[in-house]
């Protein structure tokens, strides 16, 4: 699930960066960015509810077949997801 994860981690980073950490004057918005952040989210928010309901499904079911601790497994899991993205912005 770690390449898919990618466009919705995407969608939220842009989503964070044109919003509130421009508000707070962290990041610079998107000088072609003037449709407002309602559509973002009316696309963001499908794709981020799918994926992340996809995730939780095909986790649980591998967490119950498996003898690791949940305390270890579900931060692995989290960790092992974002391997892909972190890679593409590093070597991006």
């Amino acid at each position: 699930m770690g390449v898919p994860a990618v466009v919705p981690v995407w969608l939220l980073w842009y989503i964070a960066v044109n919003g509130p950490l421009a508000d707070l004057g962290w990041t610079r918005r998107e000088p072609t960015e003037n449709d407002g952040m309602l559509l973002w989210l009316v696309i963001a928010v499908p794709v981020v509810t799918a994926f992340a309901l996809l995730w939780w499904l095909a986790n649980d079911f591998v967490r119950r077949r498996n003898t690791a601790a949940a305390r270890v497994y579900w931060p692995a899991c989290t960790l092992v997801t974002l391997v892909p993205t972190f890679a593409l912005m590093i070597l991006g």
